[in-house]
């Protein structure tokens, strides 16, 4: 299959890329390279053995994406791009808005016009705000409690509602948990711009000196240790239910309560929850180095426990996480430790 991937030099792109090319797909890449770097397209090339068509582009530009499909034959697009920094989005919420709403409508609007109807959308567990129970199904309320998780919540009305008025498109939304690790080559990994907004590359860069200490943000939750619990799942696994949906499109069946729409949502997690300071233990023992801390107050919209039932993922797409979180951690350190200053560094 043709596939046309955005986002493509992202952390997860680059990650879902390799996944697809192991997988026998012929994958294009775009990107507009604003929180990414074309280091990590060279880079493919040498974890996957041949050079991927890569495009500088954004995905609200419809001429662009257009020129894409017109040079390229396209059978399926997996959408990885956008915005995606929680604390950014609180502070600039109509960049936000603007920014992953426009890039959904005219990535589709674009497709319809070249007649390609198969999409894999990247959501985020985000859109179940501060969850009632858990482990978290995907039947469970959806509620966005800033404004990066409003725009997976809206990007997923939209595409709901395409499917529904359309039955020519198959769509596959990724509710995705704690991406964490990086390639086993080191090549490629995580790379943050300025200070990391989560909590794996902020662990990495002060095991590895870059900072002094990591904060842990309130220690007085509802969990056994005090810390927050969330759901972490290696980048490779997440890749691999890229590919898993992907494949999987042709078989989305209507919704079961409408009949209509061929629009299915899952949730890819470990099932397993992990405290910041079980992280911190983790990629301790993996990097044989320390990682001093402190317990400092909660942040606003912060909440005690997320972690998710991925069991319709397994039932429906034959897909679960494999790798455990010492894999993961030792992945992290070994992108961290042999690039330090990250892509350009």
């Amino acid at each position: 299959m043709n596939v046309l991937l955005t986002g493509g030099a992202g952390f997860v792109g680059t990650h879902v890329a390799v996944a697809l090319v192991e997988a026998g797909h012929d994958v294009v890449l775009v990107d507009n390279f604003s929180n990414s770097h074309p280091e990590a397209v060279r880079r493919l090339g040498e974890i996957t053995g041949r050079e991927l068509a890569c495009y500088a582009a954004d995905c609200t530009d419809a001429t662009a994406l257009s020129s894409v499909f017109e040079e390229h034959r396209i059978d399926a697009v997996v959408h990885c791009a956008g915005l995606k920094a929680v604390g950014e989005s609180t502070e600039r919420p109509t960049l936000y808005y603007r920014t992953n709403l426009d890039a959904v409508l005219t990535l589709v609007e674009t497709m319809a016009e070249h007649e390609v109807y198969r999409l894999v959308f990247s959501s985020s567990a985000t859109i179940y705000g501060d969850p009632q129970t858990v482990p978290i199904p995907e039947d469970a309320p959806l509620t966005a409690t800033n404004p990066y998780g409003a725009t997976k919540l809206f990007a997923e009305r939209i595409l709901t509602d395409l499917a529904a008025a359309d039955p020519r498109w198959r769509v596959t939304n990724l509710r995705y948990f704690n991406p964490i690790g990086a390639h086993p080559s080191g090549l490629i990994g995580e790379d943050p711009d300025g200070v990391p907004n989560n909590l794996f590359p902020y662990i990495a860069q002060v095991a590895a000196g870059r900072r002094e200490r990591l904060q842990v943000f309130g220690a007085d939750y509802a969990t056994p240790d005090g810390t927050g619990v969330r759901d972490y799942l290696h980048v490779l696994d997440l890749a691999e239910g890229h590919v898993a949906a992907l494949e999987h499109l042709d078989e989305v069946a209507p919704d079961p309560d409408t009949g209509t729409g061929r629009c299915r949502a899952y949730n890819l997690g470990t099932g397993r929850g992990l405290s910041v300071l079980e992280a911190i233990k983790a990629f301790e023992e993996a990097s044989s180095r320390p990682v001093p801390h402190e317990i400092t107050q909660r942040r606003p919209g912060d909440i005690a426990v997320c972690y998710a039932d991925p069991s319709r993922a397994q039932r429906e797409l034959g897909w679960q996480a494999r790798r455990d979180v010492a894999t993961a951690c030792a992945d992290a350190w070994r992108w961290q430790s042999r690039n330090p200053g990250g892509f350009t560094g």
